[in-house]
């Protein structure tokens, strides 16, 4: 049953009669789901538009109640439309045939593809952590939103390219290096070695966190009113300086520390099961000459201007009429400052021209990691004569027709600046090929903190929530926020199954804790500031991950037990007959005329709207693909999760004793299920066999 295909369908007949009767093109057609399902399964309030349009034309005035009967008979001839009924000041309300629908069940749903559109690549990049230090729970929101993102994209019949930006050339690197250096007074080999007997309770992300923190402090000793030490943030300058010359001692000491923090922030994004095609390395972009590449092609074509005098004389400016020119924003216009040095904002218009496949440069490539089921992650190099191991196929990266760059919203004037940017070098582009998937911070209420360890002053008690700063080392690690979810979780299937074996508990503890993470921060609109909470999060009820886990648990659980049965009815009669789906299924191909009397009335409409609601899974992919929201995917996972438990709840499906009602029941229940699967897999989220 595919409710896209046939609400085209009905489109496609509502679009012929307009142009028939009216002559009107209908470009876009709005559809309604009505209230209660007795209201009808689907309406259409075009006629009110056509009533517009036809008064614009200048034809005879069409009261739109008139226009929606004239429109009636063409939708009426649809096979699996049982009636049509024009509502209200001109609604269409349309009425599935139930009992043919409900046969269709066994044909399984596919996901929806416009064939009318060339398939076409898409990319998002998304997590890009500064390797400096291990990932925080800021960080899993962009990476949870932009694999949800991905997923979304993939299930909508697009082909997804993710990439992962890696800074292994800026300050927060440079900072940590500097740390190493002047603090620690450690070379390159002495860094190794530390790295080789750090403990598992401290890897080396987790040691360069506590180090950033005290660079942080190193800096400020010996300056004046609580200023930087200006003679200390010249080490700084110095190291990036190395950096980005590359090929000296300092900048192998910077690769090695960028290069391990990727290696364990991979390993901390695996655990929420987020992956990647590429990580781009800034270090190529500068040693590639995208660049140099990028600042011709806009001088070129005239988007960037020298500036002689003024605050920015001496620096390439990209002066745009339609920005606000508050001095909030003047440094983000900033393309080359005064000194030479290119700026974040040039280096990611380079770096989205490649992207979109309009720099005229490429990057080498080589394998970073392979995971057990053979997906590779591939990363930048400037090396030419990289090579791949042998029978590994590289792919074709970059050349999108559209980028979506998952960036907090503190960066959305620097992401319009790169838009237009990219626009205006090549204009046939447009600055739709460029999108900014902004998001608001994660903080931690009070009580989270608490439970992590975080001190907290009776003031902060009081607070909403409580924001995080990595420089102030006020922050809470992924992996101890993931680990402390798993404890939690872990508590509680222990109590509901002790009988369970200790591998079987962890993986069931994993699964909920993962879930019940990624789903708290999905549910927000990505506008919104979360303040993340252990409990709320791991509740088994109300809007959470667990909540819609456990309705798909309960549903599997529905045909373990009827597997039981027919296994032991076969036993006893020492026959072999039809499982209990294809039993169902032969029941109501035969039985129409029952079918339609079950599906009648007010427990045959319960019945029908959770139906219904199972079948809107594509639509609500497509919404969430169509404004980049995973948020109403989210929304919709839960209402057809809470959807089924009051189906089950009223319906006793293993006891019901009239045999078409009962295949009804099983039948819907496994549609449900299914659906309930895939929306959940498309959040990241799992479904363990037990909760």
């Amino acid at each position: 049953m595919n409710l896209i295909e046939l609400q085209n369908r009905l489109k496609g007949a509502i679009r012929a009669a307009a142009a028939e009767l009216f002559e009107i093109e209908i470009d876009q057609l709005v559809t309604e789901v009505p209230p209660r399902t007795e209201l009808g399964d689907l309406a259409f309030p075009v006629a009110f538009e056509l009533a517009k349009q036809i008064k614009k034309k200048g034809g005879e005035k069409r009261a739109p109640r008139s226009i929606a009967e004239a429109l009636k008979p063409g939708l009426e001839e649809i096979e699996e439309v049982a009636r049509v009924e024009v509502a209200g000041a001109g609604y269409l309300n349309i009425f599935f045939d139930r009992a043919k629908l409900i046969s269709e069940l066994q044909s399984k749903p596919e996901a929806h593809q416009d064939a009318s559109t060339e398939p076409r690549k898409l990319m998002v990049e998304h997590t890009s952590i500064n390797p400096n230090k291990a990932a925080h729970i800021g960080h899993v929101r962009n990476a949870v939103l932009g694999d949800t993102f991905v997923r979304i994209l993939h299930a909508a019949g697009n082909a997804v390219e993710v990439q992962n930006y890696i800074d292994n050339t800026g300050v927060q690197v440079a900072d940590v290096v500097v740390g190493f250096m002047h603090i620690e007074k450690m070379d390159l080999d002495a860094i190794k070695s530390l790295d080789s007997s750090l403990s598992a309770d401290v890897p080396f992300d987790y040691y360069c966190w506590n180090l950033y923190t005290r660079v942080g402090a190193f800096y400020r000793e010996g300056g004046i009113g609580g200023e930087p030490n200006p003679e200390r943030l010249k080490l700084r300058i110095e190291v990036l300086h190395a950096i980005e010359a590359g090929n000296n001692p300092t900048a192998e000491l910077a690769d090695y520390v960028a290069t391990r923090n990727v290696q364990q922030i991979l390993n901390t994004m695996e655990r929420l099961g987020i992956r990647y095609d590429l990580l781009a390395r800034e270090s190529e972009i500068l040693h590639l000459h995208f660049w140099e590449r990028a600042f011709e092609l806009m001088k070129e074509r005239g988007v960037i201007h020298f500036q002689t005098e003024g605050r920015t004389r001496g620096c390439w400016v990209m002066p745009f009429e339609s920005h606000t020119g508050t001095d909030e924003h003047e440094s983000d216009k900033i393309i080359v400052r005064s000194n030479g040095t290119v700026t974040y904002t040039g280096k990611d218009i380079a770096y989205q021209l490649w992207k979109l496949g309009h720099l005229g440069l490429d990057f080498y490539y080589q394998p970073f990691r392979t995971y057990d089921d053979g997906h590779a992650t591939w990363a930048t190099t400037s090396e030419p004569n990289a090579k791949a191991p042998p029978g590994v196929l590289r792919p074709d990266f970059g050349g999108g027709a559209i980028v979506y760059n998952v960036i907090d919203s503190r960066q959305s004037y620097p992401q319009e600046i790169v838009r237009k940017g990219v626009a205006a070098v090549v204009p046939e582009l447009g600055e739709e090929a460029s999108v900014h998937l902004s998001y608001e911070m994660v903080a931690l209420s009070p009580a989270a903190c608490e439970q992590l360890g975080i001190g907290l002053s009776d003031e902060d008690r009081k607070r909403p929530y409580i924001e995080m700063s990595g420089r102030k080392g006020l922050g809470v690690k992924a992996d101890d926020l993931i680990s402390r979810l798993e404890t939690d979780a872990l508590a509680e299937v222990q109590t509901r199954h002790p009988e369970l074996a200790a591998a079987e508990m962890s993986e069931t503890a994993h699964a909920i804790a993962t879930g019940a993470l990624r789903y708290f921060l999905l549910k927000f609109t990505r506008n919104s500031v979360i303040a993340f909470d252990f409990k709320e999060a791991l509740s088994f009820e109300g809007e959470t991950g667990p909540y819609c886990q456990y309705a798909a648990v309960r549903a599997n659980s529905i045909f373990r037990k009827l597997d039981e049965q027919a296994v032991s009815t076969r036993s006893s009669s020492d026959g072999v007959g039809p499982g209990p789906l294809a039993e169902a299924a032969t029941l109501i191909r035969d039985r129409k005329q029952d079918l339609a009397n079950i599906l009648d009335g007010e427990s045959g409409n319960e019945i029908w709207s959770l139906l219904m609601l199972a079948g809107r899974l594509e639509e609500a992919n497509a919404q969430a693909a169509a404004s980049a929201e995973p948020a109403f995917l989210a929304k919709y996972t839960f209402n057809l999760a809470r959807a089924f438990n009051l189906f089950y709840h009223r319906h006793r499906i293993i006891a019901e004793e009239d045999a078409t009602k009962r295949a009804v029941l099983i039948a819907v229940a496994d549609y449900t299920r299914e659906q309930l699967t895939a929306a959940l897999l498309r959040l990241g989220i799992t479904v363990p066999e037990r909760m």
